[in-house]
């Protein structure tokens, strides 16, 4: 097995060609997806927005907005749980589920989105290239352009960044 700070090219895409798996940090929460056509294609979600940047430490959250059919969660020591995050730009709350022993996101489910999970890329080993960035106008003035990917100047699916 290799180590957890290892490098994703350790991992070449043909492995995940039936499934992806991945784990929050402790182990006790594990995110398989289903999907054979994952990494045929750009899939990943970027997003800008304040409280995606908070959930994920970062300055942008690696996302996937992936048919909830498509992924199992296994929670073997009950540790997955949620957060109601009523600080939306549609006031609708967004679910934000972490491991409550290590703090690592999991996945988020938001109404925009019904029968979706937005799954938070961190915990794989590998995650496919993205195809979109969302809530662009709120990117710091030093991020590099993630070319390729669509952008939309707020929500996924709203009015596009021109460029």
């Amino acid at each position: 097995m290799k180590s957890p700070q290892g490098d994703p090219k350790d991992h070449p895409i043909t492995e995940f060609e039936q499934v992806l798996t991945g784990t929050c940090l402790c182990g006790s929460i594990r995110v398989t997806i289903h999907d054979t056509e994952l990494f045929t294609q750009r899939r990943g979600n970027l997003c800008h927005c304040a409280n995606c940047r908070k959930v994920s430490g970062s300055f942008v959250a690696a996302n996937l907005v992936i048919e909830e059919e498509k992924v199992e969660i296994q929670d073997s020591a009950g540790t997955l749980k949620t957060y109601e995050d009523h600080d939306t730009l549609s006031g609708n709350p967004v679910y934000r589920s972490f491991c409550s022993v290590d703090g690592n996101p999991i996945k988020s489910v938001a109404s925009q989105s019904p029968d979706k999970v937005i799954l938070k890329m961190g915990i794989f080993p590998r995650i496919p290239a993205p195809e979109m960035e969302s809530f662009v106008m709120h990117r710091h003035p030093w991020e590099a352009d993630f070319e390729g990917t669509v952008k939309y100047k707020l929500a996924r699916g709203g009015e596009k960044l021109e460029e």
